[in-house]
């Protein structure tokens, strides 16, 4: 039987930050499993930028951020297994991990404490009781996303997205940059889920239309998706009769709602809090269960990766001094501080003309920028510089940054993550991506190498957002 002080189940963000913050704190003999052949879980899908701003303070790329946390876990030396689910877990006096991996079949772990880092899943189909058949091209937005971003394969030609999520709205972005035609979003709510700033660079700037308080009420097709009846609901969310419009798509992605990986919190016997969908904790971020903490994703959903980091460093500080100086009493149980949803609601009576949300941060502020008499811009509504300088150049030369893939010979995986170095004019967008989609590189490529020189005649580069080594 093996044995570890610590181990981590999931090597994303959550599972990498707590094991170095169980590292600092004294806590050398730790173990990482991942399912997954490489650490940084969901972050190596997620290739868009917008990561890291509170964390790092710069915006990065999922994959860039994932290996910030790769190189501190490489460095320290931190063992972790890849490609190795675990199934059970145990509590108590010692803890207990069932695992199984190809290598070494099924095999067991005692450790002196566990942190459960699992991350979180999708909600399905099912849940929804959407009528019709089974028939191909329906995909959970992240399986989509994996599909185009991991795999290099494209769903569908012709999409419909339920579901006004960041994840949703991202991949209406992606599907289209790709080639594919989003027809619609469509949101059962009156108000987006996702942030503004994703409505204006996922949604505005190709011209996708979101159908707000709409829903999809019946899939058409038996072999392959055919196309979708979208219909209005009311304030009931029911559908309301006569508002049916069929939308024709071989396509339907899913993005409606994440909810924490929870099968082994269950299994080892954890409370589960109703609201939040995943463990009790107590202040420590130990759950009901002695010696098994929780952190991140699995203990509730997230909307920043960079509260993941925060919250995943102090359950591995607490899990390290339940190592180092034992148990204690166990306490009161804690919800985790969870910032409330912010609606993402548009003013209807916009002016798209002068009225401007800004995409530089999470918030969104809507600027107005008018122009005076003699050409100068007057420019209010901002909360910082970067919504002014934003509001300038949107009024004058829209930039934007472009994230994507280049397909990849003699490496480890078909494709590999990539974005301009700088912002390139919003214009040249397609043009931009017409080269990225024909360029092919050799591995091995590493984080900031240079792919492609003056992108589109830009003066910008294309360079990699992750690491790929040769096969």
């Amino acid at each position: 039987m093996k044995t570890a002080d610590l181990v981590i189940v999931g090597g994303g963000p959550a599972g990498m930050a707590a094991a170095l913050a169980a590292y600092h704190k004294g806590v050398k003999d730790i173990l990482i499993l991942e399912r997954d052949r490489e650490l940084g879980g969901i972050l190596n899908q997620c290739i868009h930028n917008g990561f890291g701003l509170h964390r790092f303070q710069e915006e990065l790329t999922g994959p860039e951020y994932a290996v910030r946390y790769m190189d501190l876990v490489q460095e320290k030396n931190i063992s972790h297994m890849l490609n190795t689910m675990v199934v059970d877990v145990q509590g108590g006096e010692f803890c207990l991990i069932t695992a199984m991996n190809k290598e070494q079949g099924m095999f067991q772990i005692k450790a002196n404490a566990i942190i459960l880092a699992m991350g979180c899943r999708e909600r399905s189909r099912g849940a929804m009781n959407i009528p019709g058949y089974r028939p191909a091209g329906i995909y959970s937005a992240g399986t989509a996303q994996r599909y185009v971003n991991i795999e290099g394969r494209m769903p569908g030609k012709e999409v419909v997205i339920l579901g006004s999520g960041d994840i949703g709205l991202i991949m209406a972005r992606r599907m289209t940059l790709q080639g594919a035609k989003v027809r619609l979003v469509a949101e059962i709510m009156p108000y987006s889920g996702g942030l503004k700033r994703n409505i204006v660079q996922c949604l505005d700037d190709f011209g996708i239309p979101l159908k707000l308080s709409h829903t999809v009420t019946e899939i058409h097709g038996k072999d392959r998706v055919e196309g979708v009846t979208v219909s209005r609901v009311d304030e009931r969310l029911s559908p309301v009769p006569g508002t049916e419009q069929f939308v024709k798509c071989d396509t339907l992605l899913l993005s409606c709602g994440l909810i924490p990986e929870n099968e082994l919190s269950l299994g080892a016997g954890a409370l589960m809090d109703e609201v939040t969908q995943g463990p009790v904790v107590n202040e420590r971020l130990e759950t009901t269960v002695p010696g098994i903490f929780a952190c991140g994703n699995v203990l509730h959903v997230h909307d920043l990766v960079d509260n993941v980091s925060k919250e995943a460093e102090t359950a591995g500080a607490f899990a390290a001094e339940y190592i180092l100086h034992g148990e204690k009493e166990w306490g009161e149980a804690v919800r985790p501080k969870i910032p409330a949803k912010t609606k993402c609601t548009l003013p209807e009576d916009r002016d798209t003309g002068s009225q401007l949300i800004c995409i530089g941060c999470p918030v969104g502020c809507l600027i107005t920028a008018q122009r005076k008499e003699d050409g100068s811009l007057a420019i209010s509504g901002n909360t910082c510089g970067k919504g002014e300088a934003y509001a300038r150049s949107e009024m004058t030369a829209p930039v934007r940054t472009i994230t994507s893939m280049i397909r990849v010979e003699g490496g480890t995986g078909r494709v590999v993550p990539v974005k301009t170095k700088s912002e390139i004019p919003k214009g040249k967008i397609a043009e931009c991506m017409r080269e990225i989609k024909k360029a092919v590189v050799k591995a091995p490529v590493s984080v900031g190498d240079v792919l492609i020189e003056n992108v589109a005649g830009t003066s910008v580069s294309v360079v990699a957002t992750g690491n790929m080594r040769v096969f």
